[in-house]
């Protein structure tokens, strides 16, 4: 090797180091900034859904609901598969193999609007999703977008992927004020989240898209 190839890769050496120690100085100052605004571990596992005031007949069936947000919480062991499945078919179906942030989906969606020329396909996962929904706002601002990133990364870290599916399968926004899947069974189809049809799960699996 010659003098002056030497003295080239010395200088790219210096400069790949350059620049991951300047990215991760970056990065950390960013987290240290952001800290003291992201919920902590406590905080999100004693997260509370917005549960309406429910009024039942003296038969018990439903007559009203009172409150902004119509939710009914249950438990991950009672959501049947299939609507599992078929949420994870249409969001986020490497959801069990990746760690928060799909590199295939996001490179996936970056060629997929190249070519249409328009935001056709997004590329955010069930985990990114959770943390927007249920621990961040809605602002499109680089700042919650940065929160979005760190939070992920916390609940991935600190969740199981069990977990993680049942926070965004009971705090997902399905319109007409119905937050959660039990919510959304009764709104759309009258039934309870065990009653639905696959036919029927794999519609309300599309309607957080639309």
């Amino acid at each position: 090797m010659n003098h002056n190839n030497l003295r080239w890769l010395t200088w790219l050496a210096a400069a790949v180091i350059g620049v991951t120690l300047s990215v991760t100085l970056a990065v950390s100052a960013t987290y240290v900034y952001l800290q003291p605004s992201l919920p902590t571990v406590e905080a999100m596992r004693s997260a509370e859904l917005q549960v309406p005031l429910r009024i039942y007949s003296r038969s018990g069936q439903l007559i009203a609901q009172i409150g902004e947000q119509r939710r009914i919480p249950i438990a991950y062991d009672d959501i049947p598969d299939q609507i599992k499945q078929a949420f994870i078919a249409a969001e986020d179906d490497r959801f069990f193999e990746h760690g928060g942030f799909d590199y295939q989906g996001i490179l996936r969606s970056a060629m997929v609007n190249l070519v249409k020329g328009s935001r056709a396909q997004g590329a955010s996962t069930i985990t990114m999703q959770t943390a927007r929904n249920m621990f961040l706002s809605q602002d499109r601002t680089w700042r919650r977008k940065l929160q979005e990133v760190f939070l992920t990364y916390r609940l991935e870290k600190e969740f199981s992927k069990a977990e993680i599916l049942g926070l965004y399968l009971n705090g997902i926004s399905f319109g007409k004020r119905a937050y959660g899947i039990a919510a959304a069974a009764e709104t759309y189809f009258g039934k309870t989240v065990d009653q639905l049809t696959l036919a029927e799960a794999a519609t309300l699996a599309r309607v957080p898209q639309a």
